[in-house]
Order: C-alpha cells, then structure tokens, then sequence
C-alpha cells in the first residue's frame, strides 16, 4: 500500500519514481498473501495486491521488503529470496498521482497467520485484511489484482522456479 515518500533522494535514479519493495510471499502449499486494499474514503472501489512499500531512509530494498512485510502482516519468519520481477506502474490513490518503480522479492515462510500491527495512518483507512490465495483462486478471481498478470506470473514461477535475472514487466498506468 502506498505511503508518503520520506527519504529526499528517493527518485534520483529511477526518474523521478517513487521506489518500492514487494513480496511475493508463499506459505508451503505455494499459496500466496495478497492483502485488500481499497480506497480510504470509497471501500467498493478494491483491489488485491502484495505486501510492499517504498524505502525509507537509507534502506535498500531488501530491508524495506523485510520491514514492509512485517508490518503489514506481522510475518518475519520469512527467507528472502531474488527479485522476480520489476514494474513500473503510475496509479490514483488518496487523491494524488502515484509513479513507482517497484521491485518483487520471492519469499517464503511457514508462519500463516497475519497481524497488521505496523500500519501507517493512511494504511489503516485503506487495508481491508489480508488472503492465502492458491494460484487456480487467483486464476478464477474476478477481483482486480497488482500487477495484473499475477496469476499468469504465479503459475510460471511454481512451473520454472525464480527466473535467472528479473523479468521486466509491462508498465501499468491506472
């Protein structure tokens, strides 16, 4: 879920784009967490997405994944695994324009159960809950989900594993 940008050197090297870090987290029978999300002042309009946020200070990405997750789902029982994938998406949110470069981290864990005890004010009006999703529900799902493809990219990291180097995927602009 989006949150404000605190680090002033954020977008030096990405363009001007907000940098952020998600997980692609599975639990031991390949299910993976998506959190609802929706809009802070409109619950229809809805979305399913991965645990993830920008960098804060000096962090690199794999520790804003590692903080992202935690305290979206209360899960640290997590082994952080390579980037999978790399999109740029630009989308309306809270009333302003949001431009990331975002960066999706295979992890696993055994730890199932999810406490969101570290929201920001804005996540709280915004986060829903958080869903176990098995890749055929997701295929089925008739909900939106980030990025788009995520039952396409699912089905083929179970099939073929992380890949060798980040696919690179489509620009999504909302």
């Amino acid at each position: 879920m989006p949150a404000e940008p605190t680090r002033t050197g954020e977008e030096s090297d990405t363009g001007g784009l907000r940098k952020v870090a998600r997980v692609v987290l599975l639990d031991p029978e390949d299910r993976i967490l998506l959190l609802h999300g929706h809009e802070p002042d409109d619950p229809a309009d809805d979305w399913w997405f991965t645990p993830g946020g920008g960098l804060e200070g000096a962090e690199t990405r794999e520790e804003a994944a590692l903080r992202e997750l935690a305290e979206e789902t209360g899960i640290t029982d997590v082994a952080l695994g390579p980037v999978l994938w790399r999109r740029r998406c630009s989308f309306p949110f809270a009333g302003r324009r949001w431009d990331q470069d975002e960066w999706y981290y295979l992890a696993r864990t055994t730890q199932t159960a999810t406490a969101a005890t570290g929201l920001t004010e804005l996540e709280r009006r915004s986060v829903a809950g958080a869903r176990w999703w098995t890749c055929r529900e997701l295929t089925r799902a008739h909900e939106t989900v980030y990025p788009t493809r995520l039952a396409e990219l699912l089905q083929r990291l179970l099939d073929d594993g992380p890949p060798a180097t980040p696919v690179t995927l489509d620009t999504e602009i909302v």
